[in-house]
């Protein structure tokens, strides 16, 4: 009986002693960072009495965070250890009862930092970075060959890799932006809270032949006027001279809560499309990294949005990704009248709004996304406006319009440095995996595009990518809705640490969409009409150091049927050859 009431008082009076130490106890907390300021989850942190020599050892979370309570007052040593990391300790901390002691710690490679001096930049990928500011770049030019290519222009920034509906000569050429878009980029992280930083990237492409700045509009105007014969190469995408033709944002990045950014942004489709392309978007050899459209979701020039949030989240194996485009510009002036005039048609307020999701996951060295994007009055520029020298039709559209109609006179808006637009409302489904085996990586995709004439037409007057203005424009070019698909496959081999070579095949297949279709080799196939188009590339890639490599390649693509890719899209217009072999060799410097 003494012996329970004993048991019983000595648990009253070691509760009671717990509890005055937890309500007179002190706590320490911290964050653990890299030499460049990031933090250091995993981190051993022990926290050592230097009175007793009682000591605990906590691990540091995924923001490098740090915490322990209960300590009695005193003097207290910390040390933190981490694989790859010097040692770290602090000393001389004195905590009294109930206070909540901070102590932050800054850990230094165990290993020499080649990139510390700067010493080493040629010969390592040590970033040039300051105060968490990385300024990067790339210069990508070589020489090649093509089968039925055109004259070139300045402005022209992709090569001439793919097959032209134009093409006609074979030629000698300067191949600009083989594996990678040369251009200058500046990139900003900056940790203002434990796991909490401000994000920022400019970046901006360039044509290394010229020392222009990446403008596909400028390659359509540059046509206005011409007969078919006298074209130069003419692309249409998303660079159209910004200041910063590929992104321009800034944001905030959280370790638990993902990133958000603001401005303008690759698409969810671009981002997969560098991922998931065995070729990364090469212009000499990837169709889909030369061709926007299923970056774009249908349309190259929405391989980057304006004006857009983007949230990225990545939750164990598994991410997701979520975009919305707010609408910009101008809808210019629209009418449905065939007797339209200035006076008579309705200004049109912009709705080209678009959003997209992204979900995926990795597991082990397998790695899928499924993409889905929707943008609406969708612009893609296929066609030179006319001029004094242009034939009638088959070989150009004749109008300079709204709706097609034409025009008796005057030009409501000058045919000089303005584009025309063929406007749709896009819907589009991509999936696309990767699995490496070493020494292998395979690659494939599929992407389902809807196409349909715009809910709200555009005018003579809206705004395209880069500020120009359009004073062609067909908001009802669809008969019946138009629908691309588009595969691809390919495979990575590595040969040594140094040497990659890859092959890749790509394919796209386009229904009829002009109601009734006039599709024969007798006819001329036009662009509306059913067609498919096939590349097979191979090349190799000999990495010399980090950042130096030197590539040697060739791309074959043919078409079938009609298929409308390339200027002019006007009736009855054929390929004037249907394949192109471009083989290609080039250097690369990249930091």
């Amino acid at each position: 009986m003494i012996s329970h009431k004993l048991s019983a008082a000595v648990l009253c009076l070691a509760i009671g002693a717990l509890t005055a130490w937890a309500q007179t106890g002190a706590s320490l907390s911290g964050v653990v960072t890299n030499p460049n300021g990031a933090p250091l989850p995993g981190v051993a942190v022990t926290i050592k009495n230097v009175d007793t020599g009682e000591s605990r050892t906590i691990p540091t979370d995924e923001r490098g965070y740090y915490h322990t309570s209960g300590l009695p007052a005193g003097r207290w040593e910390i040390r933190a250890a981490k694989p790859g990391f010097a040692d770290e300790t602090r000393v001389g901390i004195t905590v009294a009862a109930g206070q909540e002691a901070t102590a932050d710690i800054k850990m230094k490679s165990s290993n020499p930092d080649a990139c510390a001096s700067g010493k080493e930049f040629l010969t390592t990928d040590c970033t040039l970075t300051w105060h968490g500011i990385t300024a990067y770049g790339a210069y990508d030019v070589g020489v090649g060959y093509v089968s039925h290519g055109l004259p070139v222009n300045g402005s022209n920034y992709e090569g001439e890799s793919l097959v032209n509906r134009n093409g006609y000569q074979h030629r000698f050429l300067v191949a600009p932006n083989n594996l990678q878009q040369t251009g200058l980029g500046v990139r900003g992280k900056e940790e203002f809270a434990p796991g909490w930083s401000v994000v920022f990237n400019a970046s901006t492409g360039i044509n290394p032949n010229s020392g222009l700045l990446a403008n596909a509009s400028a390659t359509q105007f540059n046509n206005n006027g011409l007969p078919r014969k006298s074209y130069s190469m003419a692309i249409d995408g998303a660079r159209a001279g910004q200041p910063f033709n590929d992104e321009y944002y800034g944001g905030v990045s959280s370790t638990t809560f993902g990133t958000f950014t603001f401005g303008r942004q690759r698409s969810l489709g671009t981002d997969a499309m560098l991922q998931y392309d065995p070729a990364g978007g090469g212009y000499a050899f990837s169709y889909i990294g030369y061709n926007g459209t299923m970056a774009g979701g249908g349309d190259t020039e929405d391989s980057r949005w304006d004006d857009a949030m983007k949230y990225r989240l990545t939750f164990g194996p598994g991410h997701f990704g979520a975009m919305y485009k707010f609408a910009d510009g101008s809808g210019g002036c629209y009418s449905a009248s065939a007797t339209w005039t200035a006076a008579n048609c309705t200004p049109e307020s912009a709705h080209n709004n678009a959003y997209g999701f992204d979900i995926g996951g990795e597991y082990r060295k397998f790695s899928i996304d499924v993409v889905y994007q929707a943008y609406n009055d969708a612009i893609s520029v296929l066609n030179p406006l006319l001029g004094p020298q242009s034939p009638t039709q088959p070989y150009q559209s004749t109008t300079n319009s709204i709706n097609t109609n034409p025009i008796n006179g005057p030009n409501v808006i000058g045919t000089t440095s303005t584009l025309y637009g063929i406007v749709t409302d896009n819907t589009a489904i991509m999936v696309a995996t990767k699995y490496q085996w070493d020494p292998f990586k395979f690659y494939g995709g599929y992407e389902w595009i809807h196409q349909t004439n715009p809910a709200n037409p555009l005018g003579v007057g809206a705004l395209d990518q880069g500020g120009y203005l359009l004073s062609g424009v067909e908001d009802n070019n669809l008969d019946s809705p138009k629908v691309v698909q588009i595969w691809w496959m390919g495979v990575k081999y590595a040969v040594g640490k140094k040497t990659d070579i890859t092959t890749a095949w790509y394919h796209q297949l386009q229904n009829d969409f002009r109601l009734p279709p006039t599709c024969s080799p007798e006819a001329g196939f036009r662009a509306s009409c059913a067609g498919t188009l096939n590349e097979f590339s191979l090349y190799a890639d000999h990495h010399f150091t980090p950042r130096f490599d030197g590539f040697a390649g060739i791309a074959y693509s043919y078409v079938g049927g009609g298929l409308a890719i390339a200027i002019p899209h006007g009736p009855g217009v054929p390929y004037l050859n249907d394949s192109n072999l471009a083989p290609t060799i080039g250097v690369r410097f990249a930091f």
